[in-house]
């Protein structure tokens, strides 16, 4: 079904930019609290908050509360973009396409809960549950503000039934969500280095069931990474058979490749005995991971029209 010019919304430049730079930082954010993590530096200042040991700017000689108090600047200054970028939601949006304001708006909401689970996790001395929350809560904020962005910029120029790809890219979507907090589970378990060789747990041993609960974990985590692999060469396999749009096809090579460097990632972080840069590295690809797979889920919903008819009651109600 071909799509008229009345059921395209003029997108705003100016938002989309915001939103994609707050995505960007947000994405970047995430690779800083994970080089905190893996630098044990989640304690460099202390159990205060907001504060640094009691202090607004931490000693010179401090490294680890140098890496704690950058990233809770690092913080702020996304707060203070996501602000802009809601400011300029509800100027573009706030009569003509309220989907993208909502979004906007969900996404500022995840940016309190999130600075709240960060004092939680600092004041609390590190709980692994928060922990996991932190992250989770992070990825959610990044999906958000992908989910804007491209609900704002990509308009279809025509609408396609939806089928199976649509299906696997929601159900990819939500196993990649799956596989990081699985992963901050395994480190916050203590199962990183559980396991000492790659692929397998132990040289020549298949499945760790006499090596501890810990190892059964860790290989509980790469096995789900694996089926996972396979899910995405289906995705991958039924986009290129069905799908002509170039975006959609590229964003779906992008997700697998972002996906084997995890892999690779996650393997030289065991090789190397935990690596810091391994590990910030091995975060940073799922959250690329899952970004991507984001944006496709976004794609496919608006391609298949289940959005079109929200905007068009959106765009109604002003006009009556």
């Amino acid at each position: 079904m071909q799509l008229s010019k009345d059921d395209a919304v003029r997108p705003s430049r100016a938002f989309i930019y915001l939103a994609t730079t707050t995505a960007l930082l947000t994405l970047g954010l995430i690779v800083f609290g994970a080089v905190v993590r893996v630098t044990d530096s989640g304690l460099g200042c202390g159990s205060d908050w907001p504060l640094c040991d009691g202090t607004i700017i931490p000693p010179l000689d401090n490294l680890t509360a140098w890496i704690e108090w950058l990233h809770r600047l690092f913080a702020v200054l996304i707060g203070l973009i996501g602000l802009w970028t809601l400011g300029t939601a509800w100027r573009a949006y706030r009569r003509r396409d309220r989907m993208v304001l909502w979004l906007t708006a969900g996404a500022a909401l995840l940016f309190l809960v999130q600075s709240g689970l960060g004092a939680i996790v600092v004041i609390f001395e590190l709980p692994p549950t928060f922990v996991t929350l932190h992250l989770g809560t992070a990825m959610l904020l990044l999906g958000l503000l992908l989910a804007a962005a491209v609900m704002a910029a990509y308009r279809p120029r025509r609408l396609i039934p939806r089928d199976q790809v649509t299906a696997l890219a929601y159900l990819n979507t939500a196993f990649s969500l799956i596989i990081i907090l699985t992963g901050a589970l395994v480190r916050g378990a203590g199962a990183t280095l559980a396991c000492t060789d790659w692929p397998l747990c132990f040289p020549g041993i298949l499945w760790p069931s006499d090596a501890g609960q810990l190892a059964v974990i860790h290989m509980i985590h790469r096995l789900s990474v694996a089926a996972f692999g396979i899910s995405l060469l289906i995705l991958l396999w039924q986009v290129y058979r069905t799908r002509e749009d170039r975006l959609t096809r590229g964003l779906t090579l992008a997700v697998c490749a972002a996906f084997l460097l995890q892999v690779g990632v996650g393997a030289m972080y065991v090789i190397s005995v935990a690596g810091p840069e391994w590990g910030a590295a091995h975060v940073g690809m799922a959250a690329a991971t899952w970004g991507f797979l984001v944006m496709i889920s976004v794609i496919e919903t608006i391609n298949t029209g289940e959005v079109n008819e929200i905007r068009a009651e959106v765009q109604w109600q002003p006009q009556s």
